[in-house]
């Protein structure tokens, strides 16, 4: 039996599929969006669809950016020469609010499960490829501590020792299986600095 009209029942069930969002997280967010004034709706729904309308990769790194080039890639005080390979956007967040990278990025938007039919032409591995023909000293990779993100690390660590390049992982400060976007500063400022070459 359901206890809401059907136009509730609906905005719960379409919460709910968003990650991390339960069946009651869903009714909270139903509820909340039910008592914000037309005005705070609109502006929620208008920023939502900004965002998917004018938000795209950004054409050297791939995170997302409503720019042709994101402002860390803009910028002439990072160093062009030092990459670090991350799995998602919110890993590169992560580490710029430690404050204490000075490199560039470049954003896989996954990592390769073999398991999940994810392959190296999945990601955005053909990509980085393509960036280290241009004047590179070291890529960093900050793959996640998981079997996905440690596969993905030596496969990557095998494309790009042939080159050169010279090739580190960030240390194992980060906790095995845990995901770097609810990693401490600290911590992932110690695993930056302990990072070892592969």
């Amino acid at each position: 039996m359901d206890y809401y009209s059907s136009h509730i029942s609906k905005l719960i069930e379409e919460f709910s599929k968003l990650p991390g969002i339960g069946a009651k997280s869903a009714g909270r967010l139903a509820f909340h969006i039910l008592s914000m004034s037309n005005e705070q709706v609109d502006a929620l729904t208008n920023a939502i669809s900004s965002a998917k309308k004018n938000v795209r990769y950004c054409k050297d790194c791939f995170t997302l950016t409503d720019e042709e080039y994101c402002p860390i890639c803009r910028s002439q005080k990072r160093d062009h020469k030092t990459i670090m390979v991350v799995e998602n956007t919110r890993d590169l967040a992560a580490y710029e609010k430690t404050g204490k990278y000075s490199g560039v990025y470049h954003v896989l938007h996954g990592a390769i499960s073999p398991m999940l039919g994810i392959g190296p032409n999945d990601i955005k591995l053909k990509e980085l490829m393509e960036r280290l023909r241009g004047d590179v000293d070291e890529v960093i990779i900050s793959t996640n501590s998981s079997l996905e993100g440690e596969t993905t690390a030596v496969y990557i660590s095998k494309l790009i020792k042939p080159t050169g390049i010279r090739v580190s992982r960030i240390a194992s400060g980060v906790p095995v299986g845990g995901d770097l976007e609810y990693v401490d500063s600290v911590t992932l400022l110690k695993a930056l600095e302990g990072r070892v070459e592969m």
